[in-house]
């Protein structure tokens, strides 16, 4: 059996696979971001999952594919803590969450992005996988992601920029105390999480001008960063994977449309399209 994991900061999914690519199982864990959380937290998160628990002796292969597995040391911490929860298993491949986006998205040239928790980029030219920039993470770069419309909102809220209309509604769903946003941001774990949850605020409400125009100057920025740095960009299709792409297609589009960029697939959740790369490329029949 192989168990195939697409892990965020947020969640992380997990199917199990038999031999012949017949689902057993899916679950979900807590997020699984290896240069983000700690080695006791990551470990406590797999072990409480009662789905992974009960097949712990029984799987063969681990691919995990997730946010914050760029580099070496924190692919090799997650690598670690796999193999020591699966106890029989014969091989753990952990690799970056860009890798499971490119799988998601095509089998052909392309650039593909990440809209989640956080964002990113990549070119693929249909073997191998270029980036021609690094991510920083949350503080400096994640344009257009979760933890970059949470900071937006905040800051409106305490400017004083966000419609009054919302106002209420923003103070009835969260803790908006100075001292309870600080306390979250800087002396709590996962802050990137954190400012990802305000997100929720913006695609759970009726979209107005105000909602619009936040997603479009962000997915403008994204754009600019993260798409046209690619001398690709307007040749070949621009795909996105995450659940802020997902509910922002209409906004992706629009923007995209005067810089001449072909928008392609667009897919919430990469876990399910796995499935279907790895039946036809990785397991046997």
């Amino acid at each position: 059996m192989i168990l195939i994991a697409d892990g965020g900061s947020t969640k992380c999914d997990w199917i199990l696979l038999d031999a012949k690519g017949e689902q057993i199982f899916k679950t979900r864990t807590k997020g699984l971001n290896p240069a983000v959380f700690p080695e006791l937290v990551l470990e406590q998160r797999i072990e409480e999952n009662n789905d992974l628990r009960e097949v712990k002796d029984k799987v063969e292969r681990v691919h995990f594919y997730g946010a914050g597995c760029g580099t070496e040391t924190p692919r090799k911490l997650l690598e670690d803590i796999i193999g020591n929860f699966f106890t029989n298993v014969e091989e753990v491949l952990v690799l970056e969450d860009m890798v499971a986006a490119v799988y998601a998205a095509t089998t052909e040239p392309g650039i593909v992005c990440i809209l989640g928790t956080g964002s990113n980029s990549c070119y693929f030219d249909g073997k191998e996988i270029h980036q021609a920039v690094h991510s920083l993470g949350y503080i400096l770069m994640d344009e257009a992601s979760g933890n970059y419309f949470g900071k937006r909102l905040i800051r409106d809220y305490y400017y004083k920029r966000m419609p009054p209309e919302l106002v209420s509604k923003f103070e009835e769903k969260f803790k908006l105390d100075s001292d309870e946003i600080k306390k979250n941001l800087y002396r709590k774990e996962n802050p990137n999480t954190y400012l990802a949850s305000f997100a929720e605020f913006i695609f759970s409400n009726e979209r107005n001008g105000y909602f619009y125009k936040l997603v479009y100057e962000g997915i403008d920025d994204f754009l600019h960063s993260r798409v046209l740095c690619y001398k690709q960009a307007q040749t070949v299709p621009v795909h996105f994977i995450g659940t802020i792409a997902y509910f922002s297609e209409d906004i992706i589009r629009a923007v995209a449309q005067p810089y001449g960029i072909e928008i392609g697939n667009i897919v919430r959740r990469p876990i399910d399209a796995l499935i279907e790369h790895y039946r036809k490329n990785v397991l046997t029949p």
